[in-house]
């Protein structure tokens, strides 16, 4: 059984940082795309960004130059570091992860999501 369990959110004013952390554990072989998805009140989840197993990286146009995701292959670990974050940025932050558990089995796995507000 494999489990996606996302931290770090919190409430902070604009302007100011977060870091989000995501951890997968239990039966996992190998990890291939990570990403972080948002979701706001009333609007459709988004991609915010993602990195795949060699590194590289894409993110939506709304957070480049501000925002930085990196992974911990060892710990099977993907983080968000949040700067200058805007009124707009805030929402319900969501890790999704495309993991191998076996020969040939990869399934996409979904955090129960963190809430991340930031106060003007």
């Amino acid at each position: 059984q494999v489990q996606v369990v996302e931290s770090g959110g919190g409430l902070v004013q604009a302007g100011g940082s977060l870091r989000l952390s995501c951890v997968a554990s239990g039966r996992i072989f190998s990890i291939n795309y990570m990403g972080w998805y948002r979701q706001a009140p009333g609007k459709q989840r988004e991609l915010v960004a993602g990195i795949n197993s060699g590194g590289s990286t894409d993110y939506a146009e709304s957070v480049k130059g501000r925002f930085t995701i990196s992974r911990d292959n060892a710990k099977n670990t993907v983080y968000l570091q949040m700067n200058s974050l805007k009124p707009e940025d805030t929402a319900v932050y969501y890790c999704n992860a495309d993991i191998v558990t076996g020969r040939g089995l990869n399934h996409f796995y979904w955090g129960q999501g963190t809430q991340v507000t930031v106060s003007s």
